[in-house]
């Protein structure tokens, strides 16, 4: 599992013109799933997702960064890019072949945003698999590129 975190002070998901999600300060996180992640344990999400809402990436009134989602009040938007496991290393078209796909994926995300929302319920997403505009303002900028196997999870 790989997950971009960008430091938001606002973000929105679009389909079609229409926005279906919106959060304000807080993390726009992009949940790239692989096959091997279907058959994690509540307790791998948990470690992942703790990982995530303890990141201290939010400034404290020294200007460092030494607060993280929940003490700020921030929000959570999760949009599922399978594009994060794009594999460059041959030719000038990626492959996707190590991310996880269709109802599968579909299934790993939902239940992804279900512990999340267990541990912490500010948290909005995209839709599955369909075509979105995001757009965002990063704060800072900060962006933070988690993977599961880095850090000895999955």
């Amino acid at each position: 599992m790989r997950f971009l975190i960008q430091r938001v002070k606002k973000a929105e998901v679009t389909i079609q013109e229409q926005t279906v999600a919106k959060i304000g300060k807080g993390l726009l996180i992009f949940v790239g799933l692989e096959e091997k992640d279907f058959s994690w344990t509540e307790s791998q999400f948990k470690k992942m997702i703790e990982k995530t809402l303890y990141l201290r990436i939010f400034s404290d009134k020294q200007n460092k960064l030494n607060l993280n989602v929940q003490e700020i009040g921030g929000e959570i938007l999760l949009v599922s890019q399978f594009t994060l496991y794009a594999d460059c290393r041959k030719g000038r078209r990626p492959s996707f072949s190590k991310a996880l796909g269709g109802e599968q994926a579909k299934e790993l995300f939902a239940r992804l945003t279900q512990y999340f929302k267990s541990e912490y319920p500010e948290v909005k997403t995209g839709i599955f698999g369909a075509e979105m505009d995001i757009s965002l303002i990063n704060h800072g900028p900060v962006t933070i590129w988690l993977d599961s196997k880095e850090l000895g999870i999955g």
